[in-house]
């Protein structure tokens, strides 16, 4: 499967931001598809993931509350939505796809990845 990742950008602290993330090729619905972010300096951290058997979403604790993801089998998308957005969330964002939801925190299990949006956020 392809991913490709959009929406990023430059926005002030307490801001909003919508990332996409489009995918292509074999089923969508089989993956777990997850949001990663990695800041300069930092490792790849996971920020959300949405399962599709049995359907249930997942934050990282820094975003609970803030972020929500969902995801449009039809259309082969996955969004995140971004809210009250703080400097700490400056990060390239990923968006990665994985065949099982064991672990889905871990972004070694990942099979696949967008090439990632810069989200700016500041102060």
């Amino acid at each position: 499967v392809q991913l490709q990742a959009s929406g990023g950008g430059l926005v002030q602290a307490g801001d909003s931001l919508r990332l996409s993330c489009a995918a292509s090729g074999r089923t969508f619905s089989n993956y777990v598809i997850s949001w990663f972010r990695q800041a300069p300096g930092k490792e790849r951290e996971f920020v959300a993931t949405t399962i599709w058997a049995p359907s249930r979403s997942l934050y990282a604790d820094s975003v609970k509350g803030r972020f929500t993801i969902s995801r449009d089998n039809a259309k082969n998308t996955v969004h995140l939505q971004m809210n009250s957005l703080k400097p700490e969330d400056t990060s390239v964002y990923y968006c990665a796809a994985a065949n099982y939801d064991r672990n889905y925190y871990l972004a070694a299990l990942y099979d696949y990845w967008g090439q990632g949006t810069q989200v700016t956020v500041s102060s």
